[in-house]
């Protein structure tokens, strides 16, 4: 094996993949068809050719014979495959110590060999009418060649202002992008491009309810998410930038075990929080099974960061009245009941110095008036709600804050001075730079804070801000039907202000943002009216129907969601692509077939040889035998589905030259996928 490998690699990319792996569905392909290149590359190696070749008299005449089948022998480990089956679903394995998997007890779950890289639907709803297919299907590492191979684009479409319905496109300048297909091949097609350049990764893959998509196998439904999650996320990690954070939002099922991958797969040290989302309220009826269980009203986002990444801690924001209500609730006062109706006069009273010898002028108020809130609600007949409006950039309290600049003012005034002014520049924070008035009142020269530093008037309302900190239950969900303008996305969609504050919590405008669960493409709509980069990949149909008209009317200036918040006008574009089908097509036709008319109008071309199918399997032996007719449907559908070959899902980048993929594609494709491979090159 190893002589006949080292021939091999003289092919190059032929046979081997870029990490090293031989691809040996493509060798065994070529022997058969006794490629003149590859048959003169192995005979003329002494070794082989004693071992594999034998003379045979024919008409008095020595003849060379190439022992083909025993040479394949050598890939495919023949011995332990059979041609017919009862055992059909238990047979088509690993094996171990000249037993299959399933009949030792020697065997463990390890996630690198547990392959649930194909495909799983965005939402429990999705199982109504998907066209994906999910596998429980166990491939040994070795086998996986060409799966995660750069794949061929096709249909590449450019969208912008002037191009609405579309342009096809023959480059590709780095534009955001759009693809369609498997999300774990299409990640590693962008791997090359974009390896540690995106900054910020939301997603919002499947729960892994009882009654969504993974429940195919409902005995390896767990484990299966598990590695479906975990292979991802692998990749994902070689995407993400150092300063680059990744956000992951899942229900209460799996978010215990999504830390422990997350943990592995990131380090535990680049734990950083887990945010508690509120969806809805705990009042009222929702949903059955509430009588033995507390109703869900949460949800969960759980946050990692590369060494060199810094969140930019959001404000959330409450209706004030609602703010004070809660507080008294909970047996705590509202500390703003103060007004400076009248502000006085400012006269400069001397000056002293800051930390780094920066001066600080000071002045003394004279003639200020104070009242409270409640003598202005009675004086002037209104609520105090009313008031809070009204007087809003007047409302204050006071802090005992300890801070260097308060020391400093009270050491250089007299008690007499009543209420002081500090004017000086901050060297640090949001203000650095900037001269700016602070107060101090009262003896002890206690701070004076404004109660419009955290709160805004809107439309006669007045909301409180402060940090957002694990806790966001302020954000509504009762109009995301209303988002993306008369694109609709019933399940699973979420919030734009969901979005905009995990967009703004580690990113700034042109950063990357990728989203690999992009489903209604609520992410991408929200990177584009705030002016960030982005990556989407969905390989539901619904992408055409949804996900790409929603942005398409974001690019329009549609005003839902966010639009009014960030002045969005519209503008922007994006790329579509499509990764090339090959046996996912086949994938997609099966899990489709109503019944057993549809399945053999699949399985016909598959016979003619337009299907990769696994070389283990004669699959016209399958068909053929007595045990595969009598199944059922549904048994018919999984063992076919196991006989495609997983590593040809897809078009591979590497076979673009040749003629007969050609064939397949427009001129246009073929640029494309040049100039997006470019770097590779």
């Amino acid at each position: 094996m190893a002589t006949t490998k080292s021939i091999l690699k003289d092919f190059g990319s032929t046979y081997f993949t870029s990490n090293g792996n031989l691809k040996r569905n493509k060798v065994i392909e070529d022997l058969d068809a006794y490629t003149p290149m590859l048959m003169k590359a192995l005979l003329s190696n002494q070794l082989i050719h004693d071992t594999y070749t034998e003379n045979v008299l024919v008409d008095e005449k020595n003849i060379e014979v190439f022992k083909l089948n025993q040479f394949i022998e050598m890939f495919t480990y023949k011995e332990y495959w059979q041609d017919s089956y009862t055992r059909f679903e238990n047979k088509i394995g690993l094996n171990a110590g000249n037993k299959f998997i399933d009949e030792t007890a020697d065997v463990v779950l390890d996630f690198p060999f547990k392959d649930t890289v194909l495909k799983a639907g965005m939402t429990k709803e999705d199982q109504k009418d998907t066209d994906e297919v999910f596998l429980n299907e166990t491939i040994a590492k070795s086998e996986i060649d060409e799966l995660l191979e750069p794949k061929i684009f096709k249909n590449a479409t450019k969208y912008d202002k002037e191009h609405l319905d579309g342009e096809s496109v023959d480059t590709f300048d780095g534009d955001n992008l759009i693809i369609k297909g498997n999300n774990l091949v299409a990640l590693y097609s962008l791997k090359k491009r974009y390896a540690g350049k995106v900054k910020l990764i939301y997603l919002d893959p499947p729960y892994n309810t009882n009654s969504d998509s993974f429940a195919y196998n409902d005995k390896f439904n767990h484990a299966s998410w598990l590695v479906f999650i975990i292979n991802r996320l692998e990749i994902a990690k070689q995407l993400l930038s150092d300063d680059g954070m990744i956000f992951i939002h899942t229900d209460d099922g799996e978010q215990a075990y999504l830390k422990v991958v997350m943990d592995m797969v990131f380090g535990r040290n680049h734990y950083l929080n887990t945010v508690t989302v509120k969806t809805k309220s705990s009042s009222g009826a929702s949903g059955g099974g509430e009588d033995k269980k507390l109703k869900k009203n949460t949800e969960f986002i759980t946050i990692y960061q590369n060494d060199f990444a810094q969140i930019n801690i959001q404000n959330k924001t409450v209706p004030l009245d609602l703010y004070i209500q809660e507080r008294k609730s909970s047996g705590k006062s509202f500390a703003y009941k103060s007004v400076l109706v009248d502000s006085g006069e400012l006269v400069k009273i001397g000056e002293t110095l800051d930390g780094s010898g920066k001066p600080i002028e000071l002045f003394e108020v004279k003639n200020f008036k104070i009242k409270s809130i409640s003598e202005i609600s009675k004086e002037e007949g209104i609520p105090e709600t009313d008031v809070y409006v009204k007087y809003l950039n007047k409302i204050f309290t006071t802090e005992n804050a300890q801070t260097s600049i308060r020391k400093r003012v009270k050491n250089a005034v007299s008690d007499k001075n009543e209420f002081v002014i500090a004017r000086y520049a901050p060297i640090s924070g949001r203000n650095k730079g900037k001269k700016i008035d602070v107060g101090f009142i009262g003896k002890t020269k206690r701070l004076v804070s404004f109660l419009s530093a955290t709160a805004f008037e809107e439309e006669g309302v007045v909301y409180k801000t402060e940090k957002a900190g694990t806790l966001w239950d302020d954000i509504s969900w009762a109009s995301i039907s209303k988002e993306g303008g008369e694109v609709t996305f019933e399940n699973g969609e979420k919030p734009e202000k969901l979005l905009q504050r995990v967009i703004q919590s580690n990113s700034l405008s042109g950063d990357i943002v990728l989203d690999f669960f992009m489903g209604s493409a609520t992410t991408q709509a929200v990177a584009m009216k705030m002016n960030r980069r982005f990556i989407g990949i969905e390989q539901m149909d619904y992408i055409k129907t949804v996900s790409v008209e929603r942005l398409k009317k974001v690019i329009a200036g549609e005003q839902g969601g966010i639009s009014k918040d960030v002045n969005w006008q519209g503008g922007g574009s994006f790329v579509y692509a499509e990764l090339m089908e090959k046996n996912q097509g086949y994938l997609r036709d099966i899990q489709n077939a109503q019944n057993a008319s549809a399945l053999n109008d699949v399985v016909t071309p598959m016979l003619e040889g337009a299907a990769d199918l696994d070389f283990r399997v004669d699959l016209d032996k399958v068909l053929q035998d007595a045990e595969y007719q009598e199944m059922p449907l549904d048994n018919k559908k999984k063992l076919l589905i196991k006989v495609l070959d997983k590593n040809q899902l897809y078009y591979s980048y590497s076979n673009i030259d040749d003629a007969n993929v050609q064939e397949l594609m427009s001129s246009n494709d073929i640029a494309f996928n040049k100039s997006f491979y470019a770097e590779d090159d």
